[in-house]
């Protein structure tokens, strides 16, 4: 059972008696804006706006990035009941009849304002009040600003142009806020200033578990940095990389590799398990709690549709890998991924997992039918676990969900989750960062230890990938390269497509896939070559395509767009 340090925790509303004589009451009381400005009321503020991390719901806006980041890029399918349920989601993955009035984007859009409207409000009333009253002041401002940076890029990778709002601007002057004021470039600009000041002014170690502290700061920035470093023409298109930029991640991503405060976990698994979260890895994460006092804890709503249809969980098969993620874990007799052929033969039974080579990832990141589910080699998943095998395949996603006798599972019926936490940043990805960064630059013999670190540690990770005979459930088959031993000469185009691959596999379904090819410029080529095979396996995805120029990013949500008497400029191609 898990209680948090600091609760992302909103405002409780009491539950009214069954009538409409309380309309007729007048208020006992009322606080003035002056009486919140005390240093206990702005504490309180500041873990408002925390809570915007963890304030979630998988029908409307969902924090967590599966739905936007693996339906979009060809890592799994919607799952559930059929396309019509959850059908926004439906449109999500294929794209063709996406539409600005998409109730679950305006959600989004509204549920990421809010946040940047909480750490407005508490910015707002930390500016007001003396060091001398509020000894935690300055660092308590860096929180904020790290917190509003954060849900400013996620709605920059989502929506690309959005308004920047600080807290000079009333709540209510919001929406008089254009976001075309910043160009893309200059919008990146303004994020990058965010994390440079919380990485100047946070500590290294902070007061509470789930705090920002010096290093998310860091981390953060170089991942904006990086992001930004891709530059993008109006129509979407990579137009070239800035190398001042790649090199400043190179030196912020030194300084965390060097600082000695994060290293790999032993064990892939330990980064997927409530037992060993906020672990050596884990350098921001959402942290969720239950038995904290309130109704059902501050739960992943995230992953709540995620889990299989059978007696012990009950619902509902959403986030199904796709057989080509699936394929994307093939290795060759040498241990290194198959990158020209790994889709014209596919891998589903137990069975295959032992006849083909493989990278033992893929068991700790989809349920296969007739092998162990979650580590228990007791517990074996099965087809009909699923919610339509027949249409959505029949595997599932394993990273975000738990094993229903763990502490940290709870039933809100019909549905369920649990209080582990969801990584935002890890260590292994940093070290891509930087990987990624100096392939760039032309420095790809610097990147290979780095990459070779991750996949060493990818090789030794099969301990608990074992059936209730104790033998693995796959042929396990992972290797560093070896230029010119195991792998051609490491070029930059061949250490590019390394580094590119083992971003897929390292982060398999948990969101983060497009919004990477959207940074290299290979949405569209990519996506469509997808389709092109994955239609030919499932039906509903027919008529499936991406439109270049067009679906890099979400429209601006129409409702936004009227809400702000049409100030807001609609994305390229919508």
């Amino acid at each position: 059972m898990k209680t948090k340090n600091i609760f992302y925790s909103g405002i409780l509303l009491a539950i009214l008696p069954a009538c409409d004589s309380f309309l007729d009451e007048n208020p006992k009381g009322s606080l003035s804006d002056s009486q919140l400005n005390t240093s206990e009321n702005i504490e309180k503020m500041v873990i408002a706006a925390y809570s915007g991390l963890g304030n979630d719901n998988y029908s409307s806006g969902s924090n967590a990035p599966w739905p936007y980041g693996d339906l979009r890029s060809g890592d799994a399918y919607k799952g559930g009941a059929g396309t019509g349920d959850m059908g926004d989601l439906h449109l999500v993955e294929s794209y063709v009849y996406m539409r600005d009035d998409v109730g679950y984007l305006d959600s989004k859009w509204y549920r990421q304002y809010v946040a940047i409207s909480r750490a407005n409000n508490a910015l707002g009333r930390l500016n007001q009040i003396s060091d001398a009253e509020f000894p935690d002041k300055s660092k308590r401002i860096a929180e904020m600003r790290f917190l509003r940076a954060h849900f400013l890029f996620e709605l920059k990778i989502l929506f690309k142009q959005i308004p920047f709002i600080d807290e000079t601007v009333p709540a209510e002057d919001y929406i008089t806020v254009s976001n075309d004021v910043y160009s893309s470039l200059e919008m990146w600009e303004k994020i990058i200033e965010e994390f440079r000041f919380a990485a100047a002014g946070l500590p290294e170690d902070n007061d509470a578990l789930g705090r920002a502290n010096r290093w998310m700061a860091k981390a953060y920035l170089a991942k904006t940095l990086l992001y930004a470093a891709y530059e993008q023409n109006e129509r979407h298109e990579v137009t070239g990389i800035n190398t001042a930029k790649l090199n400043e991640v190179v030196a912020v991503t030194d300084e965390i590799i060097s600082s000695g405060k994060f290293s790999l976990a032993e064990d892939f698994a330990d980064n997927f398990l409530c037992e060993t979260e906020n672990g050596p890895e884990s350098v921001f994460a959402v942290q969720h709690s239950r038995n904290d006092a309130t109704l059902h804890g501050r739960l992943d709503w995230g992953a709540m549709l995620n889990y299989p249809m059978n007696g012990a969980y009950g619902c509902c098969g959403f986030h199904s890998p796709s057989q080509n993620l699936v394929n994307a874990f093939k290795t060759d007799a040498s241990g290194l991924p198959m990158f020209a052929d790994f889709n014209e033969e596919s891998i589903s039974a137990p069975g295959d997992l032992l006849s083909h080579s493989i990278d033992p990832r893929l068991n700790h990141s989809v349920a296969i039918p007739g092998l162990p589910y979650k580590y228990d080699p007791e517990f074996i998943f099965q087809e009909d676990w699923t919610r339509q095998p027949e249409v959505y395949g029949p595997y599932m996603s394993l990273k975000e969900v738990v094993l229903p006798d763990c502490p940290c599972f709870e039933k809100v019926n019909p549905f369920m989750s649990s209080s582990k936490n969801r990584d935002i940043i890890r260590y292994d990805d940093v070290m891509l960062w930087q990987a990624e960064a100096l392939i760039e630059l032309g420095r790809q013999d610097e990147a290979l230890a780095l990459i070779n670190a991750i996949r060493r540690r990818a090789a030794g990770s099969t301990a608990k990938l074992v059936d209730v005979q104790g033998d693995f459930t796959g042929k396990f088959n992972v290797d560093v390269y070896k230029p010119g031993e195991n792998c051609p000469a490491w070029t930059q185009a061949f250490a590019r497509e390394a580094l590119r691959w083992e971003r897929r596999l390292e982060f398999a379904l948990e969101g983060f896939r497009f919004f990477d090819l959207v940074r290299w410029g290979i949405a569209a080529e990519y996506v469509n070559g997808y389709f092109d095979v994955e239609r030919t396996r499932h039906t509903y995805l027919a008529e499936a395509r991406f439109t270049k120029s067009r679906d890099e990013y979400f429209p601006i949500p129409k409702q936004q767009i009227n809400f702000s008497r049409k100030l807001y400029a609609q994305n390229y191609g919508w």
